[in-house]
């Protein structure tokens, strides 16, 4: 690398130049430090992060600078060169690091002859600075700042120190550097984000300092962000010399020397911070009680930035500081990159939905070094570059409380101690319209414009941000402030790096989407789309009519989300093309004035028309034309609403005041009006642009006020008040503002007593007397809209006890200073309320979402869309079956209403027309009242084809309806389709339809449905037990979406079968595994579908017929089809442990959406992403559960840590179920988690586990729904999952599963297969229970097992006691006693008033539900069973079967006897609850059973006459069990139908019995494998 002498500057600290600052300073710092600071021993120390940047270079410079100068001066011996590097990080400023660097140095006999270099951030100048304060009692050391905060802060002043557990920097000492190497360059190589965390300390510097440093600030942020995140050296050591520096690099390092001097002149006069030193915490006060709630997740800069605002605006509450200076600051910081308050999208991204409560910030500030005993001390300014005095000023809780406090406390003006004040002049801020036009008039026109009395607001400041981000013009600032320079563009304007993003500013959003449309081309390495977007209120305000108007006109304008709403995107199309355009202004003038705003530089002459009714708010675009005219633009008023817009460029005046705003003026005018004081406002009167002006003439004086109006000035003096009906009309606009504002004003007045209702354009109100008023305790909720807030603090001013106001920033829209002047310039008493959660207290109801909110209605009609062939038809009829909805084809209705085929239409019309007419059918239907309801509406094929179908299926998801779209393997589509000529085909090959329409399908659907089948029969048809196989997964799929069965596993603390538990699947494709998942899956509650793990085969990628979303459908279908289980749907980025991209948010969430739509049980959602993402997810997810989950696989976030709850706080937001997962590497880990597990164990549902293998106990522990593995699977999802088998064990050893005996009591019973049955299932699942034989003849020889065993756990009961066994009973369930007999003992425990448990033994019989489990699959429909059953013999079985027929639903039953008389006695004792024939004789009967359950014993040889089977192909259940045939089954097997065999009923019922016992699903499939076995040998 090339040499050379770098040109630096020298800051003097303590009468020593000894702040150095350049560029490319290594071997100029070598070279210092061996000539200026001679020792034997240096130590380099650094971390991992620099290391591999610097540290070679470094240590090679030195190696051939010391041997120069050793050769040089004749030394013979170099000094030694010890280089370490730490881990990054606070965790490295502790005592154990310090104890280990000085034994290392003591281990190399490194002696007092040393210098210490710290080459690092603040983390390492701290750190090693103690070190060489303290080691061999002090010896030199250099400061190598790398970072911005550390060249500006940390390094300068000689503080040291390391963290403790009772605190940061409690152990330190004052030891200055010998030298503060600040070399730039470094600067290059800072993540942006640590870029503004540093700045944050310029900043405050400047601010607290020197005005002109920070107007350089101000107008040098591109050039200061230029130099340090894009630089592009054109010249080798690019800086290092004056003639080779940039003029950015200049400014860098002006502003940064600047602040350096700062502090060197401050540590200079007051080393040990006697109280100037003081100074330099402006912004920390509060700045470091918000950090220690929430660090790490934020840096100490962010946190700082936010206490500069908070401090600013406790210097202008108190009225030190005016609003111009807090609106610079803001600006300021903000153009840095840095958050300036807590509400901001970019910390809530970072700290989720932790809630900072000012009573725990403030107790952190009690501990500042600068209080005066309980008095806090905060540093004030009086202007940008003063403070208030020469230190931090005692300031009272109160006054911080009222800046910090996000809800406003507003007391009753009437009962403060001097009255309300009785007479009141003010001035209200510049007016918003009038600034944001005068911002865009500006930046559009030529030459340079003056504005004064500009709104220092949210509003203008997007407006500002925005015309800067289009390069519309430049800007400065004048007279501190007070004056905005517009250097105007004449109309130039380019697209944005990044979108243009303005919060929930109506004006601002309207009139932008109009000006995006003039940038006329995109430039070279320019975006191809400008972006403009909002909160998401804003998102909701509609600006379709502009939309609409502006593309009608040639604009390419794009709604990305929801049409006719933001967020839009335009491409650039030559410019705003003009002409004739028309224009509904019914629902806001801002429509109009964006229009006429740009019309001057439209293409062609702009004739605007405006349609649609009555034009809403004429004053707006009267003001709007009135602002033109004075920029020189001529706008002639033609007849019916139209205006025409000369061409040309706004000519810039050389001043330009902005009117106070007239809106804001009538709040403190209302307030005089209900008080009966005077009040006059400024600057607002008769000549005013504004309509609002006329406010107090024509509202408040027929009110019965007294007012007085000259051309400047307006006062009002209110009247006695009365108790009066009001109607306010013509107001319906307001419903499309910041929030609906007549639904809002009226919920909220409700809350005070008062009678208020809505009127289609307007409101009622009952007046009420004052006495009666009662303030609401939780507040009024403002909905995030200034004049909501500013409303009610009017009415607050005569409320009895006072009134909370929640989001009292809102009002800093139009009048920032609001609070500041009701409280001082009106005379009301205002103090700071907080009602969020403190630190450590469970969430409250009003921190999280509302779960409510998402519910669909499950009654509205479902549309069925999707390719013709794939079954729409078919299964949407089964589908109305099913939820019993009616059904409708489109296709049918079309020929029905059009009285013509389709065959013969589209040969008549042709195709396009057909659409035409299909596309107005669809949309007749869904507005058609009749259809409105419980229907399922099937579409054609083709309905996705227009745009316009398409809108009218998007708008009806977006209403709360359902669109499914039917999906099937396209080649077995194509397959069937070449059979079918009933219709047209498609003119083009049918997989090209399909490339086309798939997209469209998806884009219009909210749900989908994939119709899976293995393979096709000959013929191309589904084979018929695929198809029973569909129309039972498309039941399953309805029922949960619609919410009647949604299969979620019970995770309610306490209940039968906990843990719960989930098998983690970890295969690339389940094709290749189908045979394994039942095996796999057994004893889960539930199975996770790792999404990222799967990967899909070549082959279907190069055909192109099945995208990656498509494959991740067919395998959740296959696993459905397998497994009965709830899904968990998991797509694992790679920071959190799994294998998708970090980067790839939108594929994510992509991703995740389709888990929804696919109905699957839960929803695994990563709090690692963003707040906007997370709440899409949460507004669609119908009935699928969010699983909430944060994998710290950095060691981020340890148990109890601040940083752990801020995800908690977002996952407790969001999620149903929170799922934290942390790294152990010891025991203390587990016990950790447990205190944190207790500490929540209040809150949702906790998964909370350590990865690794010292945290598989934390596994065993976990009572809610526990990742596991099993041996079957290619490997574990994560490090020390443990099998299911595994953790059961675990938890007997630890005495979590207490081992019990299960009997199986009757006789005969020796060769029962029960033993068999339950011990293998128990021995599968790893549960430690034993399942024996208890034979007596008498039930009485059971007593003691059942009453006085504490180790018993239930019991199979058979003959001859399952009648005697209910007298040792608690109780009976209701099924047992209607059958007359209990086969299974089970036992639940009872909470008693005293809170202790009582044992209880339950009886139940499992008989019919074994019967069940075995028919009901083999229907058809289980929901359509068949009509009628019949039963054969009448003993105690027989009871059970015709039971179970009444359960599934057959409506005629039938029974047989040999011996009428007993089944007589049966059919009476079911008379209660159904019908039951007996038949004298089956040769005769009439019967046409779908179902024959026989009773009878095997050896009677009982065979049914042929009739008795019918036509139909029906099931028939042999209770006896030997043979396995009997000779009924094998005739009945004859006749086609299907076969239950008695051993099968057996193991079903047995299989109920061990889950009823245990809680878990049992493992079938290896039970009756074994029982099988075993039953053949």
């Amino acid at each position: 690398m090339a040499r050379v002498d770098p040109d630096v500057s020298k800051v003097s600290i303590l009468g020593s130049e000894s702040i150095i600052l350049g560029f490319h300073l290594t071997e100029y710092i070598i070279r210092d430090v061996l000539t200026s600071i001679p020792a034997s021993n240096y130590i380099l120390i650094t971390d991992t992060n620099l290391a591999p940047l610097y540290l070679s270079n470094y240590t090679e410079c030195f190696k051939r600078v010391s041997r120069e100068l050793s050769e040089k001066n004749g030394n013979a011996k170099e000094p030694r060169l010890f280089t370490r590097v730490l881990p990054p990080g606070e965790l490295t400023k502790s005592r154990k690091t310090k104890d280990e660097i000085e034994d290392w140095l003591l281990s190399n006999s490194v002696t007092r002859d040393t210098c210490f270099l710290a080459m690092g951030g603040g983390v390492i100048g701290d750190l090693i600075g103690f070190v060489a304060a303290t080691f061999m009692r002090g010896v030199p050391f250099v400061q190598i700042p790398t970072t911005l905060l550390a060249m500006v802060d940390s390094s300068i002043g000689g503080k040291t120190a390391i963290d403790t557990p009772a605190g940061k920097n409690l152990i330190g000492a004052f030891w200055q550097p010998k030298r503060i190497f600040m070399d730039l360059i470094f600067l290059q190589s800072l993540p942006e984000r640590e870029f503004a965390n540093g700045m944050a300390e310029v900043v405050k510097t400047a601010a607290i300092w020197n005005e002109s440093d920070f107007v350089k600030l101000e107008t040098g942020v591109d050039a200061v962000r230029e130099a340090v995140l894009n630089s592009n050296p054109t010249v080798s050591l690019q800086g290092a010399k004056l003639e080779t520096r940039t003029e950015e690099q200049a400014l860098l390092l002006d502003v940064i020397l600047a602040s350096a001097r700062v502090k060197a002149e401050v540590v200079t006069n007051d080393e040990r911070e006697g109280g100037l030193r003081g100074l330099l915490n402006f912004g920390h006060s509060i700045g470091h009680g918000i950090e220690a709630l929430v660090s790490p997740l934020m840096l100490h800069g962010e946190c700082v930035s936010i206490g500069i605002i908070k401090e600013a605006e406790l210097s202008r509450n108190l009225g030190h500081l005016s609003q111009v200076a807090v609106g610079r600051l803001a600006r300021c910081l903000s153009s840095y990159g840095l958050p300036i308050t807590l509400d901001e999208k970019k910390v809530k991204d970072r700290i989720g939905n932790m809630h900072c409560n000012v009573d725990d910030i403030m107790q952190v500030m009690k501990v500042d070094k600068k209080n005066q005993g309980d008095k806090k001390r905060i540093v004030l300014l009086s202007a940008i570059g003063n403070t208030l005095e020469k230190r931090a000023s005692i300031v009272s809780d109160a006054d911080i409380y009222k800046v910090l406090g996000p809800e406003q406390l507003v007391l009753p003006v009437t009962e403060s101690a001097h009255g309300p004040l009785k007479e009141v002049t003010l001035t209200t801020p510049g007016s918003k319209s009038i600034s944001n036009r005068a911002l865009l008039i500006a930046a559009l026109g030529q030459g340079t414009v003056r504005i004064t009395n500009l709104l220092h607001s949210d509003d203008t400041q997007y407006m500002l941000a925005a015309l800067q981000s289009l390069n519309a013009a430049d800007f400065e600032w004048e007279d501190n402030g007070d004056t905005l320079v517009v250097h105007g563009g004449g109309g130039r304007l380019a697209v944005p790096e990044k979108e243009v993003y303005v919060g929930n500013a109506g004006t601002a959003s309207r009139f932008l989407t109009s000006v995006l449309t003039m940038i006329p081309k995109v430039e070279k390495n320019q975006p191809s789309v400008a972006i403009l977007t909002g909160n998401a209120r804003m998102k909701q305000r509609p600006i379709e009519p502009l939309v609409k108007a502006l593309t009608s006109n040639g604009a390419q304008i794009k709604s990305i989300e929801k049409e006719g709403f933001l967020p839009v995107a335009v491409t650039p199309s030559g410019g705003f093309k003009g002409g004739r355009i028309e224009l509904a202004a019914s629902i806001s003038s801002q429509y109009v004035s964006s229009i006429l705003l740009c019309a001057p530089y439209a293409v062609e002459p702009v004739e605007l028309v405006l349609v649609g009714g009555q034009v809403i708010s004429q004053p707006y675009i009267d003001m709007t034309i009135a602002m033109m005219e004075e920029f020189g633009i001529t706008i002639e008023r033609l007849e019916n609403n139209t205006y025409k817009i000369q061409q040309g460029v706004y000519k810039n005046p050389d001043h330009y005041i902005v009117e106070s705003d007239a809106s804001s003026a009538t709040y403190p005018l209302a307030i005089a009006a209900i008080t009966g004081t005077t009040c006059t406002v400024t600057s607002i009167g008769s000549k005013s642009l504004q309509g609002d002006a006329t406010f107090a003439v024509n509202v408040l004086r027929p009110m019965g006020c007294v007012v007085r109006q000259t051309e400047t000035s307006t006062t009002v003096t209110g009247p006695q008040l009365g108790e009066n009906i009001t109607r306010i009309t013509g107001i319906a606009n307001q419903r499309v503002k910041e929030c609906n504002r007549i639904a809002a004003m009226v919920h909220e007045l409700t809350k005070f007593g008062v009678v208020a209702s809505e009127l289609p354009d307007g409101i009622q109100i009952h007046g009420k007397p004052i006495k009666e008023l009662k303030a609401p305790k939780e507040g009024v909720h403002c909905y995030d809209d200034h004049r909501i807030a500013m409303s009610f603090s009017v009415l607050a001013c005569i409320v009895p006890h006072g009134t909370i106001i929640q989001e009292k920033k809102c009002v800093e829209k139009t009048w920032p200073t609001w609070w500041d002047d009701l409280e001082h310039k009106i005379g009301a008493r205002i103090n700071g309320v907080d009602l969020g959660k403190k630190k450590g207290q469970v969430s409250n109801v009003l921190g999280r979402v509302n779960n409510n909110l998402n519910k669909m209605d499950n009654q509205k009609s479902i549309v069925i869309i999707g390719m013709r062939g794939v079954g729409k038809t078919t299964l949407g009829q089964h589908a109305a079956e099913t939820l019993g909805f009616q059904f409708v084809d489109v296709d049918q209705h079309f020929e029905k209403v059009q009285d013509i085929t389709i065959f013969d239409f589209i040969n008549t019309w042709g195709w396009e027309k057909f659409r035409v007419k299909e596309a107005e059918t669809l949309r007749e239907l869904l507005s058609n009242p009749q259809y409105h309801r419980n229907y399922i509406i099937s579409c054609g094929g083709g309905i996705v084809e227009p745009e316009k179908s398409r809108a009218v299926l998007k708008d009806y998801c977006r209403q709360g309806g359902k669109v499914l779209h039917l999906v099937r393997d396209m080649d077995q589509v194509a397959s069937y389709l070449n059979r079918d000529k009933t219709r047209p085909m498609y003119g083009e090959d049918m997989m090209s339809v399909w490339k086309r329409r798939r997209g469209w399908y998806r884009e219009a659907c909210n749900f989908e449905f994939v119709a899976h089948a293995d393979s096709l029969v000959e013929g191309g048809w589904v084979s018929p037990s695929d198809w029973m196989a569909i129309k039972k997964d498309l039941q399953r799929f309805l029922l949960f979406i619609t919410g009647r069965q949604t299969n979620h596993v019970d995770i309610k603390p306490g209940c039968i079968g906990a843990p719960t538990t989930f098998v983690a699947l970890t295969m690339k494709d389940l094709n290749a595994h189908q045979d394994r998942l039942v095996e796999i899956c057994e004893g889960a509650n539930a199975v996770e579908l790792r999404v990222d793990l799967l990967k899909q085969p070549e082959e279907d990628k190069q055909k192109g017929l099945k995208s990656y979303t498509e494959f991740i459908g067919e395998q959740l279908a296959i696993l459905r089809r397998i497994v009965p289980i709830p899904v968990v749907f998991t797509v694992r980025s790679k920071g959190q442990a799994g294998t998708f991209s970090d980067d790839d948010e939108k594929g994510m969430f992509e991703l995740l959406r389709w888990g929804q739509r696919w109905g699957c049980e839960y929803i695994d959602v990563e709090m690692c992403w963003s707040n906007t993402a997370i709440e899409d997810v949460f507004a669609n997810k119908g009935e699928s559960k969010i699983l909430a989950s944060w994998h710290d696989v950095r060691r981020q976030t340890p148990w109890g840590s601040t940083a752990l709850e801020a995800r908690y706080e977002t996952a407790d937001k969001y999620g149903d179920i929170i799922k934290l997962v942390g790294i152990a590497q010891s025991m203390d880990d587990n016990i950790s988690l447990e205190a944190y597990r207790k500490e929540k164990s209040n809150g949702k549902p906790l998964i909370a586990i350590n990865m690794g293998a010292a945290g598989q106990l934390s596994r065993v522990l976990n009572e809610t729904l526990t990742p596991t593995s099993h041996p079957a699977l290619p490997h574990k999802a994560a490090p020390g999952q443990l099998s299911l088998a595994e953790i059961n064990t675990t938890r007997h050893l630890l005495g979590l599963l207490p081992f019990r005996k299960f009997w199986l009591i009757g006789t005969p019973i020796q060769h029962s297969m029960s033993p068999t049955l339950h011990n293998t299932g128990f021995k599968a699942l790893g549960l430690p229970h034993y399942y024996g034989l208890l034979e007596c003849h008498m039930v009485d020889y059971a007593e003691e097992a059942l009453q006085k065993d504490p180790e018993f756990g239930g019991a199979s009961v058979t003959i001859p006691h399952k009648v005697n066994i209910m007298k040792y009973l608690d109780h009976v369930n209701e099924s047992a006693k209607i059958i007359g007999a209990v086969n299974t003992v089970f036992i639940r425990y009872e909470e008693n008033e005293d809170g202790s448990l009582e044992r209880k033994l339950i009886g139940e019989n499992t008989d019919y539900l074994g019967i069940m489990r075995r028919v009901q699959p083999l229907m058809q429909d289980p929901a359509s069973p068949p009509e009628e059953g019949l039963v054969l013999g009448s003993g105690g079985t027989a009871r059970a079967a015709i039971y179970a027929l009444y359960s599934m639903g057959i409506k005629k039953i039938y029974l047989w006897n040999r011996t009428t008389s007993k089944a007589q006695e049966l059919k009476q004792a079911f008379g209660s609850i159904c019908d039951v024939t007996v038949l004298e004789s089956l040769e005769n009967a009439k019967i046409d059973p779908g179902v024959i359950i026989s009773t009878v014993p095997a050896e009677s040889g009982l065979e049914l006459p042929a009739h008795i089977y019918g036509g139909i192909k029906g099931i028939i259940c042999d209770m006896a069990y030997k043979p396995r045939r009997t000779k009924l089954l094998l005739q009945a097997f004859r006749k086609g139908w299907s076969c239950v065999e008695g051993i099968e009923v057996l193991i079903s019922q047995g299989i109920a019995q061990f889950e009823i016992w245990t809680g878990k699903p049992a493992p079938a499939h290896r039970i009756e494998e074994e029982v099988l076995r075993k039953y053949e040998l």
